[in-house]
């Protein structure tokens, strides 16, 4: 009866599967011959000096083998916040070394990215920040119409869901930025982007705030009548607070899809990152650095956003427990 409560070794504690997953990485490094690329440089002039290709190889392969080994065996023996951080450096060291084998200009890269971070960082972070505020109220008003009794507020909302969702995004950016000029109103390129993002993710996000909602249950907003809230009370002070803890983590979702979709607005001229990266890299045909330096950029606003995401939930979980 006390089988259940024996504590089962781990599977980087039994010698033979260490030895097996060893063996595995060794081979598998030499057949692809990781020591031609960025992990001989990393290693130094030693490895580099060597003559002979295929003992170049085995050395950089056996060293890769070795530090995977002694990490699957020392760090499931760290706390588990330790494990984090040092695999996610690791890691990164990895991409580091798999970008350095595309032979890059880093100080082409290092003359460009600071008008990188002034005018395009501030551009996408402008639309996207603009445009989740507009979509935020959209998906607030079509979900107050889909959950209504009212069957044109229905009808109308249910529409604007549908096709929203249903066409591309960078249909709609062109259908807008090319077919309300159509109808006598000249829009500059950013308002329809922003426009066009606003209502493409306030649609997805309108069914976020509709299954939050649904969430509460019917009677407190029985309560709130009976206490002699307005609907617009009993929504914002008592119903929204409460679905927030719900709508928070995919609302953030939507808004660090929307800053990389952010890039697509670019086919209409708007100075963001992903157009500066294009054409900056045009006129010296470094089109890779300029990409990867954008990709880069893209991915430390997500970890910014992704960490006021953390805080937000954390927030309105709290008062939930």
């Amino acid at each position: 009866m006390y089988r259940d409560h024996i504590v089962k070794p781990r599977a980087t504690e039994s010698l033979p599967f260490m030895a097996m997953v060893a063996v595995a990485v060794f081979l598998l490094a030499c057949v692809y011959g990781v020591g031609e690329g960025g992990l001989a440089r990393l290693m130094g002039p030693i490895v580099l000096d060597l003559e002979a290709p295929m003992l170049r190889n085995i050395v950089v392969s056996g060293t890769l083998t070795l530090t995977l080994t002694l990490n699957l065996f020392i760090l499931g023996r760290f706390p588990l916040k330790a494990q984090v951080v040092t695999v996610w450096c690791e890691l990164l060291l990895l991409f580091l070394l798999f970008f350095d084998t595309f032979d890059l200009s880093y100080s082409f890269i290092l003359s460009k990215v600071g008008f990188m971070i002034t005018q395009g960082v501030f551009t996408t972070v402008y639309v996207s920040a603009l445009s989740i505020a507009i979509a935020f109220v959209l998906a607030l008003l079509g979900a107050t119409a889909r959950l209504s009794a009212n069957g044109f507020a229905v009808a109308i909302a249910s529409f604007y869901t549908s096709f929203f969702r249903g066409v591309p995004l960078l249909i709609q950016i062109y259908l807008i930025y090319l077919g309300i000029p159509q109808l006598g109103y000249v829009v500059g390129a950013v308002p329809a982007g922003v426009l066009a993002l606003s209502l493409c993710y306030g649609a997805y996000m309108t069914e976020i705030f509709r299954a939050g909602i649904s969430s509460i249950p019917r009677g407190q907003w029985e309560a709130c009548r009976a206490i002699g809230l307005t609907p617009f009370q009993a929504m914002t002070r008592v119903i929204l607070p409460q679905s927030m803890r719900l709508i928070i983590p995919p609302t953030g979702n939507q808004f660090i899809s929307m800053l990389k979709d952010s890039s697509l607005v670019s086919v209409i001229g708007v100075w963001e990152l992903m157009f500066l990266a294009r054409t900056q890299g045009r006129a010296e045909f470094r089109h890779l650095e300029m990409l990867i330096t954008a990709a880069v950029l893209y991915w430390v606003l997500s970890i910014l956003l992704e960490t006021v995401q953390a805080r937000l939930e954390k927030r309105f979980d709290r008062a939930h427990r």
